[in-house]
């Protein structure tokens, strides 16, 4: 098998690759309003995104947002998914590794994610790469 993982540009997607992302995120969660990769690419070089493909197919991506304020130049990580059929391979890992390599080049002094308690494996690869549990409390405000 022959994976390649890398960091995507804008310029490089394609109407087949937003179909196959389409279809890939509902296996993390159907009922997700996605806007378009191009669109989230586009924007002032906020948000990085890596992928992994086995030939052309996409079987596993991971975002990452980045912004600046008082306390630093931070990442959140988003929407990390793997293809169910390549799961198990550290596929997780090498998108994650991939994000954290760019993070570090990029100077960014944190990098955060969050998590459902129910991920269990999602967590224990977090945990792995040196993320830690903040004792804190996640409040959300749906707008539109």
């Amino acid at each position: 098998m022959d994976l390649i993982i890398k960091l995507i540009t804008f310029n490089e997607v394609t109407a087949d690759l937003q179909s196959q992302l389409t279809e890939l995120y509902k296996e993390l969660n159907a009922e997700i309003t996605q806007l378009d990769l191009a669109s989230a690419l586009s924007d002032y070089n906020t948000t990085d995104v890596v992928v992994c493909l086995d030939k052309e197919k996409l079987v596993g991506i991971a975002m990452m947002a980045k912004y600046k304020v008082v306390s630093g130049h931070k990442g959140m990580i988003e929407d990390v998914v793997v293809s169910s059929q390549y799961r198990g391979q550290g596929i997780g890992r090498k998108l994650m590794k991939k994000l954290l390599e760019h993070a570090k080049q990029e100077k960014l002094s944190t990098v955060l994610l969050f998590s459902g308690h129910h991920r269990t494996a999602a967590i224990s690869l977090y945990k792995s790469l040196g993320f830690k549990l903040k004792e804190s409390g996640l409040y959300i405000k749906p707008i539109l």
